[in-house]
């Protein structure tokens, strides 16, 4: 067995303390965190960090770093925090919260630095990274082919998993990084993401309890739910060309809802199965979670973020831990995140982790 293979049954052996979800049993808990960090893992390389500052404006200190997530694959990310003039040169660094911003698909790390200047204002040492094949992951000048080009590679091959998978590796990687830092406090680590990094915010934190506050935005949905509803469309168009690349090979003009469930199988396993947010959101518990999601947002219908929310809701109350449980639904949102559902998602980390 590799050590990483023995890291990540002792990752989710730890979680086990968390408790249960959706009245699974704690050992059926502990199964499933197993099976999917053993699903996701791959051999551990050295962090080998690099970082430069990087120009801003004189309120924020910002670098621009890079980590080994693999061999061969980077992570590369920008770090912000508020330059603190009263601290004398020379004194101990006074350890922050840190929170990780995870972009949306098409995004890229640039895109997030106004809201890293708001939670740095806010105390935070704030990063964001670019996914695979995005930003300066990209592999050519088109990041979103890149990207839908990899999610049909991996339907073809079976090999990796470039569609949500393969960035909680690289955030569990970035946490490495972050506890080993001076300036962060490794038990208040937050993780917020949009879009498709909402969706990797709350596997993440499903999995690594170092995670202590999870706000994924616009990413909770019940992927069978919208399966068994007929309500796959709107998310599927997200990687539209590797879905026609799919319905080509398989000789069909259409693409319809068992070739969506035929790619999920192949691309991300139990996605729309044991990994699904009615099973992954419970496993969070009793750490603070925070779900936003729009009122009319077709990529994540609204019966079936409730179906999540509310299975989150019974394994909050299972531990007596329904302070730590907030749902924020967007009036009148479609697939967006709105500046009043910022504002509410910066009081969340505000108020789980700055004493």
């Amino acid at each position: 067995m590799r050590t990483a293979s023995r890291a990540a049954i002792a990752c989710a052996a730890a979680l086990w303390s968390f408790g249960s979800g959706i009245g699974l049993a704690q050992d059926e808990s502990a199964k499933t965190r197993a099976d999917f960090l053993r699903l996701i893992d791959r051999p551990r390389v050295p962090l080998a960090a690099q970082t430069s500052m990087r120009r801003d404006s004189e309120l924020y200190a910002a670098e621009h770093f890079s980590i080994a997530s693999e061999a061969g694959e980077r992570i590369t990310g920008i770090l912000m925090s508020r330059i603190n003039r009263s601290e004398l040169p020379g004194s101990t660094i006074a350890r922050r919260p840190a929170v990780v911003v995870l972009h949306g698909t098409g995004a890229k790390k640039e895109e997030q630095v106004a809201l890293l200047r708001s939670l740095a204002d806010r105390g935070f040492v704030a990063l964001a990274i670019d996914a695979r094949y995005h930003g300066e992951r990209a592999h050519s000048d088109d990041s979103i082919a890149d990207y839908t080009n990899a999610l049909l590679q991996a339907y073809r091959t079976g090999r990796g998993h470039p569609y949500m998978y393969d960035t909680v590796w690289d955030a569990m990687r970035l946490i490495d990084y972050l506890i080993a830092r001076a300036d962060v406090d490794p038990a208040r680590i937050g993780l917020m993401g949009l879009s498709k990094g909402g969706t990797e915010t709350y596997l993440t934190a499903a999995v690594d309890p170092r995670v202590a506050v999870a706000v994924p935005v616009i990413g909770v949905q019940g992927f069978r739910w919208a399966l068994d509803h007929d309500a796959w469309q709107a998310r599927a168009a997200t990687f539209q060309p590797a879905l026609e690349g799919a319905a080509k090979d398989a000789g069909q003009a259409n693409i319809d809802a068992a070739l969506v469930r035929r790619f999920y199988a192949r691309v991300a396993p139990g996605i729309d199965g044991p990994f699904d947010a009615p099973a992954m959101l419970p496993l969070i518990a009793p750490r603070a979670l925070l779900v936003i999601n729009g009122d009319s947002d077709p990529r994540t219908p609204l019966a079936g973020v409730q179906e999540c929310v509310a299975s989150a809701e019974r394994a909050y109350a299972a531990v007596h831990a329904q302070d730590k449980l907030g749902f924020y639904l967007q009036p009148h949102a479609g697939h967006v995140f709105t500046p009043i559902a910022e504002l509410v998602a910066l009081d969340w980390l505000v108020k789980w982790l700055v004493p």
